[in-house]
């Protein structure tokens, strides 16, 4: 079983929004996905509930992760969406579990400085030193073109972790979000430049 851990101490990020469309994407290529959410909002089990709806899309399956469920053992992905504030003996708690840890930044100087901090920890981190977990960056809800994506870029950029892409920030993550789509599941030709940042993400989950 292929583990995801999307993650950042920072509430509001973006941590949902990677978990859910990465949940679809592996699905839409015919894996048996899991979603396994551990934050007491949970957000990404409200998003599957909003799938339900549609008849012929992938199944998902959902985990309560507070609740102790667990991913059945055929599960070739489980995707968990961690809970804001995670720190300490929670985090390792929570790396134990992951293959590859994806952490959204959003282009705030609150942000960047939360992001400072956690980055440290993770890096500082048994399993990330050691190389049993890899970790990428992922810049989320960016106005291309603008002084604070820049600013962000370098920031992001002074770090030895691989920074992936940046996601737009665009109106069709809220359709995801409302309707319990991914975003590789709304109409090719409104979602097509969005699709496309998603490229560098499915290429380095893949290496």
């Amino acid at each position: 079983m292929y583990k995801i851990l999307c993650v950042n101490a920072k509430g509001g990020c973006g941590k949902t929004t990677l978990a859910t469309n990465l949940a679809t994407w592996y699905a839409d290529e015919g894996r048996r996905v899991a979603l396994a959410d551990h934050d007491p909002q949970k957000s990404s089990l409200d998003w599957l509930k909003a799938r339900e709806d549609y008849e012929g899309v992938p199944l998902i399956a959902g985990i309560d992760a507070l609740a102790g469920e667990r991913a059945e053992r055929n599960t070739d992905v489980e995707i968990s969406d961690a809970p804001a504030r995670t720190s300490g003996p929670e985090l390792t708690a929570l790396l134990r579990r992951a293959d590859v840890l994806l952490v959204p930044v959003l282009p705030s100087p609150i942000d960047m400085r939360a992001a400072a901090r956690f980055l440290e920890e993770l890096i500082g981190s048994g399993r990330v030193s050691r190389g049993q977990t890899r970790i990428a960056l992922v810049e989320n809800r960016v106005r291309e073109n603008t002084r604070i994506f820049h600013v962000l870029e370098d920031f992001l950029g002074h770090y030895q972790v691989p920074l992936l892409t940046h996601l737009r920030e665009s109106q069709n993550y809220i359709k995801a979000a409302e309707t319990g789509l991914g975003l590789f599941e709304l109409a090719p030709s409104a979602v097509a430049r969005d699709v496309q940042l998603w490229d560098p993400i499915i290429d380095w989950l893949r290496s």
